[in-house]
């Protein structure tokens, strides 16, 4: 598991480095990812990968708000770079190639599941925003 955080961390903050974030913000970025990847793993073997992959993106973008408001810099800098680990890439190629050899019913399957995942991915940004509006009108 450590290894897998050492990972996602890396591969956060790389590509942010490859998206020209600031570069003061690198550290920030691979932690959000290694926080969601790490969420993640605790989560996956118990519940679904879709269920999983939500929580873990709900955690990304709420540690998202709280470094956009620290350092003062855009939400979307940090939480683009956090949901890179979660990202179904691996998934939507699979499914391409078993479109291509002609496997329809195994590519259908495949390309739900990356569709599945995406939309986790989407909600769970969006609640995390909710949540963080929600958050500041109460302190207001």
């Amino acid at each position: 598991m450590i290894l897998q955080l050492i990972t996602s961390f890396i591969a956060s903050a790389m590509f942010c480095i490859l998206f020209n974030t600031p570069r003061r913000t690198l550290l920030q970025c691979g932690i959000a990812g290694m926080l969601g990847w790490m969420v993640y793993l605790l989560l996956d073997p118990h519940w679904k990968s879709v269920v999983a992959t939500f929580f873990a993106t709900v955690v990304v973008g709420v540690v998202s708000q709280i470094f956009a408001r620290s350092f003062k810099m855009p939400v979307i800098i940090f939480s683009v770079g956090g949901i890179i680990p979660l990202v179904p890439g691996g998934l939507a190629y699979d499914a391409m190639r078993r479109f291509v050899e002609d496997d329809y019913t195994t590519a259908l399957q495949t390309a739900v599941q990356a569709l599945l995942l995406s939309g986790a991915i989407a909600t769970g940004l969006v609640l995390s925003e909710v949540l963080g509006q929600m958050f500041r009108r109460s302190k207001s």
